[in-house]
């Protein structure tokens, strides 16, 4: 294991979960990160960071309820901690509503988030669209503050940083025994996956600072998570969608669904407008594959991408799948770094 390089590429909340994974568990490794954008310049900083998740149907529902655990369990101790601030990551209350009651309505996740309860009908008068409810505490990730903050600890690990854009995954395994890829978007041309797809995501930031608990419509497309600096009002969800620039007549529309739900909000102050690329996918992809790349020489490629808008929620419990599978790579292959 010593003297094994192992390479990063990516530097969202998926990149560097992996990577701070990786170096602290693997201390006689050489881990490198390389990106071309760091925060606040990713698809991570643009995100609302609620740690909450849905169903993929292609994935064993074990495996779900483990990568959402691994992460809530890592960052609950966080957000309870004298780190919380600083950190970015922080507790968060409040309920998610549906216009029906679900087929389900004990999610997977609902003893693993703290608190959770069924909305009261006196509860529910509050929003006559809607006729069921869950309430719970869960976690936020403020990325902007979480991103900087994995920065460093990565780097108290011993990793390496550099800013560099990546255009062919054969030519870091020149200089790397094993390759990390959670590019996210950028596995459309890195891993040739076809199955990569942009969903666009247009994010209003406004001054409410009277609201302390979140709401979330379950269809995804409208919600109110307050923060330590603003409340973030969103959403949607615009598959095939790659416009980088704010969409003023969505943003009419976000404000005004959210004020249907949460009617001071025509009160609050705007503070921006943000726009995302979430890398969709029907589910992440977590596996390892072998890149041949000549007779001579062979390189380790963990895949870890295409968590769509659920990034914070699953990163750190795809990167632990993700060390598990690094670690496999070295026990069947002795990897002597070659230059």
């Amino acid at each position: 294991m010593n003297g094994v390089k192992v390479v990063v590429v990516g530097a969202g909340v998926v990149g560097f979960s992996s990577a701070v994974c990786i170096a602290e568990a693997l201390p006689g490794c050489s881990v490198t990160l390389v990106a071309d954008r760091f925060s606040p310049d990713t698809t991570s900083d643009v995100a609302a960071g609620i740690l909450l998740t849905l169903d993929f149907p292609d994935v064993p529902l074990e495996r779900q309820k483990r990568w959402f655990q691994d992460g809530f369990d890592e960052l609950l101790p966080i957000a309870q901690s004298q780190h919380s601030s600083e950190a970015g990551v922080l507790l968060t209350s409040g309920c998610q509503i549906f216009k029906e009651a679900p087929a389900n309505k004990t999610p997977y996740w609902s003893d693993i988030v703290l608190g959770f309860r069924l909305l009261s009908e006196r509860e529910l008068k509050r929003f006559p669209h809607h006729t069921f409810g869950q309430a719970f505490t869960t976690i936020k990730c403020e990325c902007n503050n979480y991103l900087p903050w994995l920065l460093n600890r990565f780097q108290k690990a011993g990793g390496q940083v550099q800013r560099t854009k990546v255009t062919d995954l054969r030519e870091l395994g020149l200089r790397y025994d094993i390759i990390v890829n959670c590019s996210g978007l950028g596995s459309r041309s890195l891993a040739g996956d076809a199955q990569v797809y942009p969903v666009r995501g247009q994010v209003l930031q406004v001054e409410a600072p009277w609201l302390q608990h979140f709401i979330r419509d379950a269809d995804g497309d409208t919600y109110i998570y307050p923060g330590a600096r603003y409340v973030t009002l969103g959403g949607g969800r615009q598959r095939g969608d790659e416009r980088p620039m704010p969409d003023p007549g969505e943003s009419d529309a976000i404000l005004e669904r959210c004020c249907r739900l949460e009617p001071s909000l025509r009160n609050s102050r705007p503070v921006g407008v943000v726009v995302g690329l979430r890398p969709g996918r029907k589910h992440p992809r977590v596996e390892r594959e072998v890149v041949h790349m000549n007779q001579h020489r062979s390189v380790h490629v963990v895949h870890n991408y295409g968590h769509g808008g659920w990034g914070v929620s699953l990163a750190w419990g795809t990167a632990v799948d993700a060390l598990k599978l690094i670690k496999k790579c070295l026990q069947d292959t002795p990897l002597p770094a070659k230059l």
